[in-house]
């Protein structure tokens, strides 16, 4: 097999089991990056900076930014189809510092977005099910819910790759289906079509009652750069790919195929998402003031 020899060819035996298609692989990373939590949770962010601007122009910026980084990192992992990911093409590419220094960044990254997208599930949820169930929002309901889900994704990954690739499979379907739901149902709810919006560039910064977005003014530049956050914080997450290289067929192909489609089709179906909910907006000066 292709892969096993260029494994051996690079000095190691194969060890995990190849059960991941090209899609799996790809619905990984488009799993990972998820326009749903980044775009949704993150939207105010961005439209409280500068407005529609900041989907409408913003989004793609920030989406081709994310998009180079990809490309890079799909170039290494066509030669280096390895589990090891960014750590280990950090010792082949540099030294053993850069690849240390790789793993610790690449586990901070993962720890600390892990927790963020829990804690985010924890507000969903007690959003949607808290009054009718009798919750708070006590930090001890916060903590064992988010121990509780944390708990069951590592109960998941110890039973192998087979239940994980059916998961992100499913998941990604998911993101598409209900993205293009939530397209549709934005641009039937919206009063109106005021595409203008979308490249319309208002300073928010510092209004007046904008629940703490942005409560200091800043110039209509630094607000656009502060509105990026929400594509360069969404678009992540797509080197998941390089790390189930060896559990991939033909990883060298799959791999960064799977690393560049899925900040494509992620960058092209959130940006749509998305121009979607602020066309909905019934006023913008409004939507801002509220964060």
């Amino acid at each position: 097999m292709e892969d096993v020899k260029v494994l051996h060819s690079m000095g190691y035996a194969q060890e995990l089991e190849r059960r991941m298609s090209k899609f799996s692989n790809f619905a990984i990373s488009f799993s990972i990056i998820c326009i749903l939590s980044g775009g949704i949770n993150s939207l105010g962010q961005a439209t409280s900076g500068v407005g529609g601007a900041a989907i409408g122009i913003g989004w793609p910026v920030g989406v081709a930014l994310s998009a180079v980084f990809a490309l890079a990192l799909a170039q290494i992992s066509s030669a280096y189809p390895t589990a090891g990911g960014l750590y280990h093409w950090g010792s082949i590419l540099g030294n053993r510092f850069t690849g240390w220094l790789s793993a610790w960044l690449n586990l901070l990254g993962l720890v600390t977005v892990l927790g963020a997208i829990n804690v985010g599930t924890w507000y969903f949820f007690f959003g949607a099910f808290g009054a009718g169930w009798g919750l708070e929002d006590t930090l001890t309901n916060r903590v064992l819910f988010v121990a509780a889900i944390t708990g069951l994704q590592a109960l998941i990954n110890h039973y192998g790759i087979g239940l994980t690739a059916k998961l992100t499979d499913f998941s990604g379907y998911l993101i598409f289906a209900t993205a293009i739901a939530l397209t549709l149902a934005c641009l039937i709810a919206a009063p109106g079509y005021d595409v203008s919006r979308l490249w319309t560039f208002t300073n928010y910064t510092g209004t007046e009652g904008a629940s703490g977005v942005w409560p200091n003014a800043v110039s209509m530049g630094m607000a656009f750069l502060l509105g990026l956050l929400l594509p360069v914080y969404t678009i992540t997450g797509y080197d998941a790919s390089a790390h189930t290289s060896e559990e991939t067929v033909k990883a060298a192909t799959s791999v960064p195929e799977g690393m560049v489609s899925s900040v494509w089709w992620s960058g092209l179906f959130g940006w749509i998402m998305l121009c979607a909910f602020v066309l909905m907006i019934p006023n913008m000066d409004d939507a801002a003031k509220q964060g």
